[in-house]
């Protein structure tokens, strides 16, 4: 029961002297997350639902699908000053140089309106040499966004893409209301640490992020950093997700994990197709290749991190497999490419809806030329602007895979 003192349940509270208005966290303020766990401090977003998460003890998927990339706050308003409480979890790696702390963005009527970051929060350090993690907690932050246009307007803060990321409190100047949904066309997308956003500059200058701005579409962004494996628990989250349109992006981590042969990749993939079929039987569906890798194209895994520049305050990643083993089945991108053509082609004549993009079309030799890999593994923020503008071209543009038929 509440007290006289107490706020109804989803009521919004003033503060006397702050001037702020203190809006509970509910899930019709949020877009792009999967489950929202209740915490001891607030809201945990996750980007698979709890079910999936029962079925995966790995410490490397339970931290990406935590991390909230393409996840936003989305509201309406006349406020001109939003602050937000969140505690953060940051990664850091024993020996590596520091990860760049995470950033919130900040769109207004769907333009970019702001950037900024909090202090605080938890830390996690992983050795990768060992495998040994190690937790250190810290307070929460606050991100405060002001001089927002006067009047009534959409706004969303974007959560940093690669920081764990619990909402504590939202607060403003004015009363803030949910954005009713409906009006753009949700793309389910799900892919590697590429798609999840690797050194990408910001959450909403990721390429999905990018290239669903360029397309009009409201995204849910399942990239998942070292975890696009085929999962079948993942398959089942999309197929039970409502979506207007729909990819996958299958290469660089089978291989970099070195989790699978060739005999098992094929009905893995028709096994993955034909879980989101049984949701979404027929939904505009693109299977997308890896971009470039040339440490990959024709080497095997695993990758393995070269620790030889790290005085330089660089660590790169390097083919740990051997050219021989493409004949015992050992996976390449090229091999997964041709699989992958075959397979969509084969399909595609029972599912005129299902599509194939070869992900050199996003970034090829030419681009990796003039914009190589920092990392051998992961493309900059130039780059993810580059396949985020090129993907929405070919998906969204004149006879792509998401054109709306007669548009």
């Amino acid at each position: 029961m509440n007290s006289q003192h107490d706020p109804a349940p989803g009521a919004s509270v003033a503060f006397p002297g702050t001037g702020l208005i203190t809006t509970p966290l509910t899930p019709d303020l949020l877009r792009g997350a999967l489950d929202l766990e209740r915490t001891g401090h607030g809201l945990l977003p996750h980007r698979l639902p709890a079910r999936a998460r029962a079925q995966c003890s790995d410490g490397q998927l339970a931290m990406a699908e935590a991390q909230p990339s393409g996840v936003r706050l989305v509201f309406r308003t006349r406020a001109t000053a939003v602050e937000l409480d969140t505690l953060r979890t940051k990664m850091a790696y024993v020996g590596a140089p520091p990860r760049p702390d995470g950033v919130y963005d900040l769109l207004v009527d769907g333009r970019p309106a702001g950037r900024a970051g909090v202090t605080g929060g938890n830390v996690r350090t992983v050795d990768m040499t060992t495998g040994n993690v190690e937790n250190r907690p810290g307070p929460v932050g606050t991100v405060r966004f002001d001089g927002l246009p006067e009047g009534v307007k959409d706004v969303e803060i974007w959560l940093p893409h690669n920081e764990i990321t619990e909402l504590v409190a939202l607060r403003s100047d004015a009363p803030v209301e949910a954005v009713p949904g409906g009006g753009r066309r949700v793309w389910l997308h799900h892919g590697s640490s590429i798609s999840h956003g690797s050194d990408a500059a910001s959450p909403s200058t990721t390429w999905p992020a990018l290239a669903a701005a360029l397309g009009g579409a409201d995204l849910i962004n399942l990239g998942f950093g070292g975890s696009a494996l085929l999962d079948p628990f993942t398959a089942r989250a999309m197929r039970d997700t409502p979506a207007d349109l729909i990819s996958v992006k299958i290469g660089i981590n089978l291989v970099n994990t070195d989790l699978m042969r060739l005999r098992a990749f094929g009905p893995a993939v028709h096994g993955f197709l034909d879980t989101l079929r049984e949701g979404h039987p027929e939904t505009p569906l693109l299977v997308v290749s890896s971009i470039l890798c040339p440490i990959h194209e024709d080497t095997p895994g695993p990758s393995a991190p070269d620790f030889s520049r790290l005085d330089e305050g660089r660590l790169r990643f390097r083919a740990a497999g051997d050219p021989a083993e493409r004949a015992a089945g050992k996976l390449t991108l090229n091999v997964i490419r041709d699989e992958l053509a075959r397979i969509v082609t084969r399909r595609a004549a029972d599912d005129p809806n299902l599509h194939y993009l070869d992900g050199r079309e996003l970034y090829g030799e030419a681009d990796f030329a003039e914009l190589p890999l920092p990392d051998e593994l992961h493309p900059d923020a130039a780059t993810h602007r580059r396949i985020g503008e090129r993907f929405a071209a070919r998906a969204f543009g004149p006879g792509g895979a998401f054109t709306v038929q007669g548009g």
